[in-house]
């Protein structure tokens, strides 16, 4: 190697030659030294990049424009970059950096002539503990032939002045001209699947988890977040694959006939898990062996062509016990209060609340004011500017290990990725709340949950003949829900709890862990009927949608993929057309009636009086009506159940909740979680209201008790002083509503008395 190489192979370096080759280079020389499966290639060095600079006489001028420059105003600093990388591509390549690269690609080459190749960009204040850069420079794919290469190399160098990365280097204090940058030249692999994978889980910093994310194609896309990926969480030692999420990527990179752009992906292979359970495990193992090489948690990308997986580069995790600089939410009524309006991945822990600010392209970032939620289709590193300000961050696409991912976590910005819709369904303006801890999107501010609570106060103690009960759903809430005076709980939701559980309950079955499904349900109900007792607890029994329980761990085996699974495979159907696992449900039920008699139980999405005569008869075969103080209640959600109310009555229940949502969805022909015909979701409507006082008369005409439990009467107080006069039995609300309408039903019955 000569004093001042300008080229140099993978094999000749390793991770203390930083200075020589950035942090990417150096890396992947440590991990061919070490054994690791790296394709191979090579680095110019940060000397060709000196002389570069040097013979083009251009440190002058890029530090004449940096002086000038206020960083903080988009435009100035889009403005700079422009000028200073038309610097660089303008400037000319000396002879004995145009020689070294050439002949290093010939040799790269070998007798094929001319390789196809990927160029990276490596600077030296990359790829470091405590700075990741992440995505900060450029990137070319599938690059073949000397003058080709040699331009690539060029907008590599002009890429350690994009807008972001001189953003980045002015906000963590380094100093322009000490940063500098290697080209790496690697062996193209024509990834049939690549990915990311972390050696530590990047949002709970869990140390025993290797997080996992897949793509199909070339990885470019999940590291720009453009799709949702496949995720994977392994447990290390072991190598056990704890959870996966199969994602339905529709899109991907790939190079065909030459040209490398996005193509769809195969009909056949969406909603396909992206790579076996035995290639998640060598991964997680790589994963972990680097972690030891290295005495660092690792951020790696890797691909897979033919059989064989490649690493393609790693580098340290610089989110580790990361603390956002956010004020942390950790009020109970907070985080029962709603239900989220949007869900997706958690990215970067905690709660933020704003104004939204919708942000399609980086030219537009200068809208986003301080404490604004910044909201994208996938929120690029281009956006670094913009994310500094924000309180949170959405975005449509994307994953946990996308690069916006990571700059969220090392920003200590909450964040949640990959929603799917959040750019069409929220507008600029709202107000809402961001945890980025649990991937939820809440409407509304944590202001308006205070303003709830100093309300509370207003209220005197009353006394109503209509029930008050409340909506929920997780178990750590329920003592503190229960302190409140409320008369007990009118929609307990298995579907937080069996989440929880975090199994499909028929792959559970099939490892023959059934015994433990039923064994944590019954604790999580058993939590709520000991909360409340001795006030009755109505446990509305599994309401998953297919696509929710694909989400589940083995999910993806057991569920059918449906165009529309709100009218699809759910409710009470599935309890018939799938015994054992209603049986779970009702042998934990029953253990629970052994303690407390408080436990009542209510059928959801039921279509006919003949499916619920079946549902009936199999509660009793489990022997639930033995328990003198049991119900049997019925959702009433479909316009069959309200025009067939006395038939269902016939069938034997005791009362009946009433899902305004779902209801109104289907009177009204209208998803209310579309935003294109959102402004026709009304629950209270002329064809709703004549519904829920059709159900409520009738059930009073045959002593059967009536409450109603959707979103509407937290939300309306006319419609609950209507639901009074309808002669309702109880009104299920939100932990935030329950004094306030309270207060509306105390009012309304004096009226009636009157």
């Amino acid at each position: 190697m000569t004093a001042r190489p300008q080229t140099v192979t993978f094999s000749q370096i390793d991770k203390g030659d930083l200075p020589l080759v950035g942090g990417k280079g150096a890396n992947l020389g440590e991990m061919v030294k070490a054994g690791f499966p790296v394709p191979g290639g090579f680095a110019v060095t940060i000397h060709a990049y000196d002389d570069f600079i040097k013979d083009n006489n251009l440190e002058g001028k890029i530090n004449e424009i940096l002086k000038g420059t206020d960083v903080n105003d988009p435009n100035q600093l889009q403005d700079a970059s422009g000028r200073i990388k038309a610097l660089v591509r303008r400037g000319h390549i000396p002879k004995e950096v145009i020689n070294d690269v050439t002949k290093a690609y010939n040799k790269l080459s070998g007798k094929f002539g001319k390789v196809l190749v990927a160029v990276r960009s490596s600077a030296t204040a990359e790829d470091l503990p405590e700075a990741s850069f992440a995505g900060q420079q450029a990137t070319y794919l599938n690059i073949k032939g000397h003058s080709n290469l040699l331009e690539a190399v060029r907008n590599c160098w002009a890429s350690l002045f994009t807008s972001r990365a001189i953003f980045y280097r002015e906000q963590n204090k380094i100093v322009h001209k000490n940063v500098k940058i290697s080209v790496i030249v690697q062996k193209m692999i024509q990834s049939e699947v690549s990915g990311v994978m972390f050696s530590i889980d990047p949002v709970t910093n869990e140390k025993d988890r290797v997080v996992i994310e897949a793509v199909w194609g070339l990885g470019e896309l999940i590291v720009q977040g453009a799709v949702v990926p496949d995720r994977y969480t392994v447990q290390k030692d072991t190598f056990t694959l704890l959870s996966k999420q199969i994602s339905d990527q529709n899109i991907q990179l790939k190079m065909v006939k030459g040209v490398t752009k996005e193509y769809d992906v195969p009909k056949k292979l969406l909603g396909v898990q992206k790579i076996t359970d035995e290639e998640v495990s060598k991964l997680a193992k790589y994963a972990q062996d680097l972690q030891k090489h290295y005495y660092f948690p690792q951020d790696i990308e890797w691909a897979k062509e033919g059989n064989d997986l490649y690493i393609l580069q790693t580098r340290p995790v610089t989110t580790i016990k990361t603390k956002t600089k956010k004020e942390n939410i950790e009020t109970e009524d907070y985080k029962v209060s709603e239900a989220p309006i949007l869900q997706g991945a958690s990215a970067s822990p905690g709660i933020g609340t704003g104004h939204v600010k919708i942000v399609m392209k980086p030219k537009n970032i200068g809208k986003i004011k301080s404490g604004d939620v910044l909201v994208s289709e996938m929120t690029s590193p281009d956006f670094v500017p913009a994310m500094k300000k924000a309180s949170a961050i959405v975005t449509d696409k994307g994953g946990q290990t996308s690069h916006a991912a990571i700059v969220s976590r090392e920003l200590g910005i909450p964040c949640v990725v990959g929603t799917k819709n959040a750019t069409k369904k929220l507008k600029d303006g709202h107000v809402i709340t961001v945890d980025g801890s649990k991937g939820y999107v809440f409407a509304g501010s944590k202001v308006k949950i205070e303003n709830a609570k100093q309300t509370k106060k207003k209220y005197p103690k009353r006394n109503t003949a209509t029930k008050i009960y409340v909506n929920l759903a997780e178990p750590e809430f329920a003592r503190k829900v229960a302190r409140r005076r409320v008369d007990g709980v009118g929609l307990l939701r298995a579907e937080f709890m069996i989440a929880d559980i975090g199994i499909h309950p028929k792959e559970a079955i099939k490892q023959k862990k059934q015994g433990a499904f039923v064994e944590k349900l019954e604790k999580g109900m058993t939590s709520f009927c000991r909360a409340f007792y001795p006030r009755p607890v109505v446990y509305r029994t599994t309401d998953f949608k297919t696509n929710e329980y694909r989400a589940l761990k083995g999910g993806i085996k057991w569920e059918p993929k449906e165009p529309n699974p709100m009218l699809g495979y759910r409710g009470a159907l599935r309890y018939i057309s799938d015994p054992e696992v209603f049986t779970l449900e009702l042998r934990a039920i029953k253990n629970v009636l052994k303690k407390y008699n408080n436990l009542w139980i209510m059928i959801p999405f039921v279509r006919s009086p003949e499916e619920l005569a079946k549902i009936r008869k199999m509660v009793a075969i489990e022997g639930l009506f033995d328990h003198t103080s049991f119900k049997f209640w019925m959702m009433v959600e479909l316009p069959i159940n309200v025009i067939m109310i006395e038939k269902f009555i016939d069938v034997g229940i005791d009362g009946v909740s009433i899902g305004s949502n779902d209801l109104t969805m289907l009177i009204t022909g209208t998803d209310r979680d579309n935003q294109e015909v959102a402004q026709s979701f009304n629950e209270r409507s002329k064809a709703v209201l004549w519904s829920l006082k059709r159900t409520i008369k009738r059930c009073n005409k045959h002593g059967v008790t009536s409450s109603i439990c959707g979103q509407a009467p937290s939300t309306y107080e006319d419609l609950v002083e209507k639901l009074v006069d309808y002669g309702v039995t109880s009104i299920s609300v939100n932990p935030d509503a329950i004094d306030r309408v309270r207060n509306v039903v105390y009012e309304a019955e004096k009226r009636k008395l009157k």
